[in-house]
């Protein structure tokens, strides 16, 4: 009787892990699609990669372009996401 509680028991542990980690994977995977369009601003210069800063939080980033993007305030616009690595382009002054 012992053993079958205790069976019951690790199945649906494993059955919660699966799920977590599946969720998980889930919505890491999507999180960056909502940054596409948005101006971030150059933490840690990118040459080609480095990293930005968008709503406090610090995203891995790659330029586009083979110039250097040095450190400032709302300096980069994100163009794309490769899973947490941001696609970023200088912006122009218009």
């Amino acid at each position: 009787m012992m053993f079958v509680l205790f069976l019951t028991c690790a199945g649906l542990l494993f059955i919660l892990l699966v799920a977590a980690l599946w969720w998980r994977k889930r919505r890491a995977s999507r999180s960056g699609l909502y940054l596409v369009g948005r101006l971030a601003s150059v933490e840690r210069e990118l040459n080609p990669e480095g990293h930005v800063l968008i709503d406090g939080e610090l995203w891995p980033a790659l330029a586009r372009t083979p110039a250097r993007v040095e450190r400032g305030p709302l300096n980069v616009r994100v163009v794309g996401v490769r899973g947490h690595l941001l696609e970023v382009e200088p912006v122009t002054q218009d």
